[in-house]
């Protein structure tokens, strides 16, 4: 195998091996080099996305969702169960396969496009007349040369001052993903989406979860009107939300955790429970890159500063996904992996931030993309807005699920789409008829009047697109 490459990536996450591939595609020697290891000891490409994130939480909230659905709403339909259990390990063990299904397709999309892995910790050594040295610290360390390199190293945890992760009482989102049985009470410090998904895998499996969020609003970041229906949804639920927090020392004792914490009305209180997981964020993962002895720049968060285009400091050294700026999403890195990749190539890769989706996988599930009603208000900008709820839905009504409304905010003048906003039933799958519309800089009069088939949920979308002109005409 050639040690000189066109192409070094380091980090087979989202970002990653999405360049790797395309970097090949086009005609590059391109090598992937990647740390993350199975329980086996052996390759798990990937990243925190396959192993850790993405993939094996959206399998847990699958099968709590059946649990959830065989208890409270398979009567509804005319199936009766009796002795109703979760098997945990069962659980976790599908979880687990599914997560190798994911690592072994991400091994076979190498073979098939000819990229060389290289399974350990790629770190710098020196720039040289013909590109980069780069170390792989492996099994066996070595060292690789390529003219191009990009950073793909992703992202970990925040973890709180005072409460380092210790994966079995005080959990990140490994930890979250691998609780052994049903806690009996679980806190959750953070409102974000790990947070959140994780906090509705364990509730529904019969856990009384508890939130705290620092911050005064819940979701901050989702449109105001969304945000609102969503936690109304969940504190139906059963799930507990205090807001406007200060957290502060965490103990351990014999029979679980205490949370000392201030709450909104400045009186001090304080959380019993089995376990704690936090969700507070995530910082970028450049320990041990050696960007020193290249004189890579970075920011006094550790983030690799880049440019528009994802160009370091550092001739032909670029930088994607979570550890550069921009949102910290799977799809986000993909993206800018592709268009580094055909930047190279001499392409005009392109990344559109504005149409990139954010999707929170709870249920209901939350996604959006563009700006929100506040964002539009703050700016001065006149706009119109339109909402439909799914109670008026046919499809959803016959699903059992008509939680949530699709939310349309377009230009007062011009009627092009600036955001759409959707909690509810498969609203990740939704979203992306929204994505293409403003992708393509549609006006909501485009999606009202783009015929959509009968009964779907798809026609709430059309219908709250209607509804910007005031003429709904199922509610």
């Amino acid at each position: 195998m050639s040690k000189q490459f066109d192409v070094i990536v380091i980090g087979g996450g989202p970002g990653g091996y999405i360049a790797a591939i395309r970097a090949a595609q086009l005609g590059f020697n391109t090598a992937c080099i990647d740390e993350w290891k199975n329980d086996k000891g052996g390759p798990a490409l990937g990243g925190t996305c396959t192993n850790i994130g993405c993939i094996p939480s959206k399998a847990l909230l699958q099968s709590s969702e059946h649990f959830e659905h065989a208890g409270h709403h398979f009567a509804d339909h005319g199936i009766g169960l009796t002795d109703l259990s979760i098997d945990v390990a069962k659980m976790l063990g599908r979880k687990n396969t599914v997560v190798k299904q994911n690592n072994d397709g991400i091994v076979y999309l190498f073979k098939k496009n000819k990229v060389a892995f290289f399974h350990g910790r790629g770190s710098f050594v020196k720039a040289g007349d013909a590109g980069y040295e780069v170390k792989v610290s492996g099994a066996a360390d070595e060292v690789i040369s390529g003219k191009h390199i990009i950073l793909a190293t992703g992202s970990n945890p925040r973890a709180l001052p005072g409460a380092a992760f210790d994966e079995e009482n005080i959990l990140s989102n490994d930890g979250a993903l691998r609780i052994p049985s049903v806690p009996k009470k679980l806190g959750l410090i953070g409102s974000g989406v790990i947070g959140l998904e994780m906090g509705s895998v364990w509730r529904r499996l019969g856990s009384e979860v508890t939130v705290l969020e620092a911050l005064p609003t819940f979701l901050g970041a989702v449109d105001d009107q969304i945000a609102k229906e969503a936690q109304k949804a969940f504190v139906k639920q059963g799930l507990k939300i205090e807001l406007g927090v200060t957290v502060g020392e965490v103990k351990a004792g014999k029979s679980g955790l205490s949370v000392a914490y201030t709450d909104a009305k400045g009186q001090a209180q304080t959380l019993a429970v089995d376990k704690l997981i936090v969700s507070i964020g995530r910082v970028p993962n450049t320990v041990g890159l050696n960007h020193e002895a290249v004189g890579l720049k970075l920011d006094e968060r550790g983030t690799i500063v880049v440019d528009d285009d994802c160009k370091t400091n550092l001739p032909n050294v670029w930088a994607v996904g979570d550890v550069v700026r921009g949102p910290m999403l799977a799809h986000k890195a993909e993206e800018e992996g592709v268009a580094v990749a055909e930047r190279i190539a001499g392409q005009h890769g392109h990344v559109n931030f504005n149409t990139i989706p954010w999707v929170i996988y709870t249920s209901p599930e939350i996604a959006w993309v563009g700006q929100t009603e506040q964002q539009l208000k703050a700016a001065g900008r006149a706009y119109k807005a339109g909402t439909f709820p799914f109670m008026a839905n046919g499809r959803a009504r016959a699903l059992g699920d008509t939680t949530g409304m699709v939310k349309f905010l377009a230009d007062a003048k011009t009627d092009e789409i600036l955001g759409v906003h959707i909690v509810g039933p498969y609203a990740s799958e939704l979203i992306a008829e929204a994505v293409v519309a403003m992708e393509f800089r549609a006006s909501a009069e485009d999606i009202a009047r783009i015929c959509h088939a009968h009964p779907s949920l798809s026609e709430a979308t059309k219908e709250a697109a209607l509804a910007v002109d005031k003429r709904t005409l199922n509610f």
